[in-house]
Formats: structure tokens, C-alpha cells, sequence
């Protein structure tokens, strides 16, 4: 099958949003690092974790939340374990599950106010609410794709 080349606004709608998504996550990298010391990655553990019923998730499905691999969310957990921020613990006779640990959710809540201030600053406040609703549409639009693909 001979590939297809993009046309010139497919090119400009795939490059804008790869650098906007790129400059975004690296300012909000260096926003978390300066106030919490915290990753982007860490503060996306931690959310999850926060919002799972016994703020305990199975590894597996943490994963697929953060639509992370495996062996990055082992990683990571093993990163964020030795920090103190959360745990691993058997579950069942094969499974384990992450646990948000109280230093980890200090830490979150530590996090949130000045992250949810640069994410205001950095994305929300340059939309209208209307615009903010059809970012979420087509953003969601994309990840149902890409989820259905796996």
C-alpha cells in the first residue's frame, strides 16, 4: 500500500498539537519539580490512587488508567515506593495493588493548588467554556481510538 502524504492543514493540526502538548507537559513538569517536587508522573499516580475506592487500585488497572505499560508503572511505582509516597501489596493469590500512602497523599494535596493554578493559567483560561467542551469532545474522540486499537 503506497503511503500518503498529509496535506498541509493535516500537518498543521498534527504538529500544533504535538508542540502544544509537548510545551504544555514540560511546563507543568517544571511547575511540579519547583513547588512539590513532585513528576508530572508522580502527581498522575497519586491522583488516580486518591480517586480509587480505598484509594488502592490493582497494578493492572492503574495502568489502564494512566494508559501506561507495565513496565513503566513498575517503574514508577518502584520510584514513587522508595519515596514513601505509596505501596505495593498482594492481593489475592497472583495480583498486587498500589496503595496511596498518607505521605503521598500529603503530598498530593501539597500539589494541588499551585498545579490546578498553571494548568488555569497555562490551558483553561486561553478558552471559552464552549471551546474547553469541544477540546474534550475531539480529545476524546482521538483516545477512544486509540484505546479501541490496544
Amino acid at each position: 500500500m503506497a503511503q500518503q502524504e498529509l496535506t498541509e492543514r493535516e500537518l498543521r493540526a498534527w504538529r500544533t498539537s504535538m508542540q502544544m502538548m509537548e510545551l504544555l507537559r514540560g511546563r507543568i513538569e517544571q511547575q511540579l519539580q519547583a513547588t512539590s517536587g513532585l513528576s508530572n508522573a508522580d502527581y498522575s499516580v497519586l491522583s488516580l490512587l486518591s480517586e480509587a475506592p480505598e484509594q488502592r487500585m490493582r497494578i493492572y488497572e492503574l495502568c489502564a488508567s494512566a494508559g501506561w505499560e507495565k513496565s513503566r508503572m513498575h517503574h514508577q511505582l518502584t520510584r514513587m515506593s522508595k519515596r514513601g509516597l505509596v505501596e505495593r501489596e498482594r492481593c489475592g493469590s497472583r495480583g498486587m495493588e498500589a496503595v496511596l500512602t498518607e505521605a503521598g497523599m500529603d503530598a498530593l494535596v501539597s500539589a494541588v493548588p499551585c498545579h490546578a493554578r498553571e494548568v488555569r493559567r497555562l490551558f483553561v483560561d486561553h478558552l471559552t467554556p464552549e471551546e474547553l467542551d469541544r477540546f474534550a469532545e475531539l480529545s476524546g474522540t482521538i483516545l477512544e481510538h486509540l484505546r479501541s486499537e490496544q
